[in-house]
């Protein structure tokens, strides 16, 4: 995923939480996770789709993508 660093920094949540969000991945999938509510939003040639009805429960663990986000 190739997402713009400004871009992330810009990103929230639309749940009433408004986590922060990090990169990861879910089945193989980009997604954008909240980190206050936990929720997976899809990422979709490189676009983030930030609406609730198309956002599922993160139940993945940490994977490369997520650590090379943040180091």
């Amino acid at each position: 995923m190739s997402l713009d660093p400004l871009l992330l920094e810009i990103l929230a949540c639309p749940c009433s939480k408004h986590g922060e969000l990090r990169p990861d991945e879910l089945d193989g999938a980009p997604v954008l996770v909240c980190l206050a509510c936990g929720l997976a939003f899809p990422v979709r040639d490189d676009i983030p789709v930030m609406l609730l009805d198309e956002a599922v429960p993160f139940t993945g663990t940490a994977t490369s993508a997520t650590a090379s986000a943040s180091g």
